[in-house]
């Protein structure tokens, strides 16, 4: 998603806020760079639309605070799947 910063700032905080996905998400979902991401809703969105930005901030505080346990269920299913086949998910994907 190229074109106008602003338009794109308004666009991923809007869905940002009804979806109340992760900037990682947002990012895969707009084709663009989590960096790219974060600077739209926290800098640019501040000056455009002052509502929507505070609206995304208690999202992205709320991600911020839950990042540890997703963390930890990813850590928890890498190890779950060592003990069912043998490897990780990562060995997995280096035997071509």
């Amino acid at each position: 998603m190229k074109g106008n910063a602003w338009e794109r700032a308004v666009k991923l905080g809007e869905y940002i806020a009804q979806s109340k996905d992760t900037v990682r998400k947002a990012a895969v979902k707009f084709g663009i760079s989590k960096s790219t991401v974060h600077k739209d809703v926290t800098e640019r969105l501040k000056h455009i639309n002052p509502s929507l930005y505070r609206e995304v901030g208690l999202v992205l505080e709320q991600n911020k605070q839950e990042r540890h346990w997703r963390g930890g269920e990813a850590t928890r299913r890498k190890y779950m799947q060592k003990r069912e086949t043998g490897k990780t998910e990562r060995e997995n994907n280096t035997e071509l």
